[in-house]
């Protein structure tokens, strides 16, 4: 686990994220995990103001395929990554996240690896 005082003050979601949660009771297996999911999703939704997909942050996605095509990468492999983080260069905001090879060949992206939080 990530030691709280390394995470920001004031955490923060994309449209992105919560579009990329909102898939999670659909893809469920079982009833429990839909349910698990379901109450994750409401959760996100009632704690979070999220960030938006904006004018700036579509125009800094154009920065972010192109960094991911530099490196090699498909900015379509990881398309929810790429919108998250194209916000994240938007507002000028590092992404902390617990899987930071997701984020890997983003110019300009401060990427804060966080360990997954105790069950």
């Amino acid at each position: 686990m990530t030691d709280a005082a390394a995470l920001p003050h004031e955490p923060l979601i994309t449209t992105v994220t919560l579009a990329e949660v909102s898939v999670g009771p659909i893809l469920a297996m079982t009833d429990d995990e839909r349910a698990r999911r379901q109450a994750h999703l409401q959760e996100a939704e009632a704690d979070f103001d999220p960030l938006p997909f904006d004018v700036d942050a579509a125009r800094a996605f154009a920065r972010v395929a192109s960094s991911l095509r530099t490196a090699g990468r498909k900015p379509t492999a990881r398309s929810f990554e790429a919108l998250v983080a194209a916000t994240a260069l938007a507002h000028q905001l590092p992404v902390y996240t617990c899987n930071a090879g997701d984020f890997e060949g983003i110019d300009g992206l401060e990427v804060v690896p966080v360990g997954l939080p105790d069950s």
